[in-house]
């Protein structure tokens, strides 16, 4: 049953990436490869910086995010979670351009600030998903581990958050999509990446130009996705974690 549930995820997932590849060949066959070779260089430099934003904000994200989440999920303050929750909130109720505005007002132009609000925009999914992936182990399987002579700290190693990583990466998967997306808008504020064509491209009218920066966004997310995704399932099912 476990390897027909696999073949199924690995049909899937080959099924949606000849959808993916299929669609992105009729971008591009519409965007026209002259355009293409006309913003080569810039395609791939500014291609290279979205990539450090995202890794800078993922990180901070995830160095953050992770210990809140078990934080949370321990018992003196799981009661009042909720309220905790309210404020790693604040990057997703205030617009983006408005916490971009601000991390400019607080940090000045460049990276800096572009990195500041993407982690604040990711860092909700991240607390979110370690909180509640920590909260549904069965407490029949940490009781167990203190039975057989586990300190707290090893129960929360060696048997809470290997049980909570599958909820955790969907956390992680969907702060990624958020920085890649949001991203783009960091050229406002004086931060390099993809936007540095899609803006340019609504301000020239430049259909090419605004069509290559959206559709290299977008590939770069189902890109990204697709690693985590598969990484995850491979490295879940070897431990015999995937759900």
């Amino acid at each position: 049953m476990e390897g027909k549930s696999m073949t199924n995820r690995y049909r899937n997932a080959m099924i949606g990436a000849a959808l993916t590849i299929l669609v992105v060949a009729a971008i591009g066959w519409s965007i026209g490869p002259s355009v293409i070779r006309q913003y080569q260089g810039d395609l791939v430099y500014y291609t290279g910086r979205h990539l450090v934003l995202v890794g800078w904000s993922l990180s901070l994200s995830l160095l953050c995010g992770i210990p809140a989440g078990i934080l949370l999920s321990r018992p003196y303050f799981a009661r009042h979670a909720e309220k905790w929750m309210q404020i790693f909130n604040i990057g997703n109720t205030i617009p983006s351009m408005a916490v971009l505005a601000l991390a400019l007002a607080l940090f000045g132009i460049g990276d800096k600030p572009a990195i500041i609000a993407l982690w604040l925009a990711a860092l909700l999914p991240i607390v979110r998903n370690t909180y509640e992936g920590l909260k549904q182990v069965s407490p029949s399987m940490k009781e167990a581990a203190k039975g057989i002579g586990m300190k707290p700290l090893q129960v929360l190693f060696r048997v809470e958050l290997p049980n909570a990583l599958p909820i955790v990466v969907g956390g992680v998967r969907t702060a990624l999509a958020i920085i890649v997306g949001t991203a783009p808008l960091s050229i406002l504020i004086g931060g390099e990446s993809l936007g540095g064509l899609i803006f340019p491209g609504i301000y020239l009218n430049n259909q090419g130009q605004l069509l290559l920066g959206a559709t290299a966004t977008a590939v770069l997310a189902l890109m990204l996705d697709a690693i985590v995704s598969l990484g995850s399932n491979a490295y879940l099912s070897k431990r015999g974690l995937l759900r």
